[in-house]
């Protein structure tokens, strides 16, 4: 498990690709890899690697295989790209952000950054039907970060977009100030929206059966989000 506060950004050093695997080299933030041992697990962009072999100091190498390159980003990677890193949890550390997994459920793309004073906005587009689960002022992990979600808009098919605001802190310790306007980047949404979400619309399924299809019909063309309706209020 990780708690979302990225501990610095690590750099990739080398790329050994193969067919169906390619295993980065990736050197690490100063201190990062203090008793950092072969099978330790490490966020990198919000995705869980495990570390094969120790070459040199600061320097750790993570097998990526061919599903992961499919589902993320990091078949994309070149040597200098950074990455936010993360080291497992402990039992009894402080949870900053929120749990996180490791495991990304989708990719997304930067729709826009504005940069209002002492500020850094950044609006993601999400693909259907991902957005059900991204509420404003609910947790979302974004490469690796556990991010407040400030605003979030769904469309009729389950997409949207949210935005976040960054602190300089966040800006400074991460590679958000490096990113562009379509970008790809991964989201692991928050576990406990999930299932609250996925439970309220299994049992709006229950008891509504065959008019459920008819309903969200009518919703959507109103623009209701009937599992919004079904959620306690805060």
């Amino acid at each position: 498990m990780f708690t979302g506060i990225v501990q610095g950004v690590a750099h990739v050093e080398s790329i050994d690709a193969r067919e169906g695997l390619h295993t980065l080299a990736l050197k690490l933030p100063a201190g990062f890899d203090d008793e950092l041992a072969i099978g330790a697990s490490v966020s990198c962009d919000g995705v869980c690697l495990t570390v094969t072999e120790r070459p040199s100091p600061d320097v750790a190498l993570f097998d990526v295989m061919g599903q992961t390159m499919k589902l993320t980003t990091l078949g994309g990677l070149k040597v200098g790209s950074g990455l936010n890193v993360e080291r497992a949890a402990k039992d009894g550390a402080e949870i900053g952000g929120h749990p996180l997994s490791g495991h990304v459920d989708v990719s997304a793309r930067i729709a826009e950054i504005r940069k209002p004073d002492n500020n850094h906005v950044i609006r993601f587009a999400v693909p259907a039907p991902w957005m059900r689960y991204v509420f404003a002022k609910g947790y979302i992990g974004v490469n690796g970060c556990s991010l407040t979600v400030a605003e979030a808009k769904r469309e009729r098919d389950g997409s949207g977009w949210f935005e976040v605001w960054l602190i300089p802190e966040t800006l400074r310790m991460t590679t958000f100030a490096d990113k562009g306007v379509g970008d790809a980047i991964h989201i692991e949404i928050d576990r406990s929206t999930q299932v609250v979400v996925d439970t309220v619309r299994d049992a709006l399924d229950e008891k509504l059966g065959a008019l459920l299809p008819m309903l969200e019909a009518i919703a959507q063309e109103r623009g209701i989000d009937l599992t919004q309706l079904a959620l306690p209020k805060s």
